[in-house]
């Protein structure tokens, strides 16, 4: 493949970051969460509007667990039958009509909105099997840090472009009311319309330019597809002392992305408390603000992470994201002034992006390419079960001590322990035994 080609591959593969990070922005992050309880669920008895807090707080949950059954079910599949961009153009068309849908939730449409938000984070999070497990063969080798880095760079890029135009048509909708409801709430349905298509747009590079990798049916031509998915699964359930250090980096990247995710759920509780604390009357502004801030900031720093990877290695730049991460606690736990709250927020924009790109891409570099959906979907649960154990601490800790400041340094264990964890990861012998499989299948495969 010629070099012009390969780059066009590369950008197309980086430009579906720009295209879906849209909804966990405007959507998943800024907009919808506000307009749950301004709009669908206002009006509501305290009864019925606890019964809606809480089935909303649900959604995530269930839109995960969903999708790690999935994920085990298909990734197998599209590994055998060469179906990868098949799976991800089915899971991009779920997210965006339900994206597009939520124009219709009204005053009162709690369910239906619950409902669509699930329906878009199950297409968002499966899409991101897929999409990342094109990864290993799009990159070269000696290139994956720099393109995983690329690719969540653009991520920040467009999920901050959109976010900020999309705040923009709210705090500048017109008095008055269209088709019988206020401008502000017509601007913000719409947004979630402009998500849906923003989405849609930029993910046709992908699928116009990056081939579908060669499917591994080396059972036999003939084998059903489903048979020989839940075969290869069984297999790699059997020859799992094989992968040893994808293991423990699974169990690393679980527990260091516990405590990622956790600041990036309870940053805006926590800065809520802090901005209460010091009178402030509207805190969404100052949280939207900080919001936007991590994004646009993300943007450089997962570039330089990327430069860093080929400087001093992978494992290196993610430890020296972790020890960020636990000055992060430490300053949280100090925090008493609205600009600390936008100074954490850049910290935080400096090393988000690189710490998850380079985790994605030391995976994928251990991955057989044989095996990159049915691997990235075990990848992608072990994302979605990190929104489990720091949460509960986090909850935990506040309990017992009563000050939210102690739960945010308590998220320390979690950097600590996943890196410690993180140096048993052996990355030369990772990338060995992955080379050794994909060779083993080519030599089997039908000719």
């Amino acid at each position: 493949m010629d070099e012009k080609r390969h780059k066009k591959i590369i950008n197309a593969w980086c430009m579906y970051d720009w295209a879906n990070s849209a909804f966990i922005t405007t959507i998943g992050a800024a907009v919808l969460p506000t307009f749950f309880y301004a709009v669908p669920a206002a009006g509501l008895s305290d009864i019925q509007q606890s019964l809606a807090t809480s089935v909303w707080g649900l959604t995530t949950a269930i839109a995960a667990a969903i999708v790690a059954v999935l994920a085990v079910v298909l990734g197998p599949i599209a590994d055998y039958s060469a179906t990868k961009k098949k799976f991800l153009a089915f899971f991009v068309a779920l997210g965006v009509l339900a994206s597009c849908f939520l124009v219709t939730v009204g005053h009162g449409a709690w369910v239906l909105c619950v409902l669509l938000y699930i329906a878009g984070r199950i297409g968002f999070s499966g899409a991101n099997i897929f999409y990342d497990s094109l990864l290993p063969h799009v990159a070269h080798e000696d290139e994956i840090d720099q393109v995983s880095s690329k690719g969540y760079a653009l991520g920040y890029l467009g999920g901050g472009v959109l976010l900020a135009i999309n705040i923009l048509m709210i705090m500048l909708a017109p008095e008055g009311e269209v088709l019988g409801i206020s401008w502000t709430e017509f601007m913000t349905r719409l947004s979630f319309v402009t998500v849906g298509v923003w989405w849609l747009v930029f993910s046709i590079p992908l699928f116009r330019h990056v081939p579908e990798p060669p499917g591994a049916a080396t059972e036999g031509l003939r084998l059903n597809p489903v048979k020989a998915g839940f075969a290869r699964l069984g297999k790699t359930f059997r020859s799992l002392g094989r992968y040893r250090n994808l293991v423990i980096f699974l169990f690393a990247f679980w527990l260091y992305n516990d405590g990622i995710s956790t600041i990036i759920d309870m940053a805006t509780i926590y800065g809520q408390e802090i901005f209460t604390a010091r009178g402030v009357a509207d805190p969404s502004i100052h949280l939207i603000a900080a919001l936007l801030i991590t994004q646009f900031v993300g943007i450089p720093f997962s570039f330089l992470f990327g430069w860093l990877a080929r400087r001093l290695g992978t494992k290196p730049s993610i430890y020296l994201a972790l020890g960020i991460y636990v000055f992060v606690c430490i300053g949280g736990f100090f925090m008493s002034q609205i600009w600390h709250f936008y100074a954490l927020a850049v910290i935080v924009g400096f090393v988000q992006g690189g710490s998850q790109a380079l985790s994605r891409s030391l995976f994928g570099a251990m991955t057989p390419k044989t095996k990159t959906a049915e691997f990235f979907g075990f990848f992608n649960i072990m994302g979605k079960f990190s929104a489990i154990l720091g949460p509960a601490l986090f909850a935990l800790v506040g309990r017992l001590v009563g000050e939210s400041r102690w739960s945010i340094i308590s998220l320390i264990v979690f950097f600590i322990i996943g890196g410690v964890l993180l140096t048993l990861v052996d990355e030369k012998e990772g990338v060995r035994v992955a080379r050794e499989e994909d060779m083993a299948l080519a030599q089997t495969a039908p000719a």
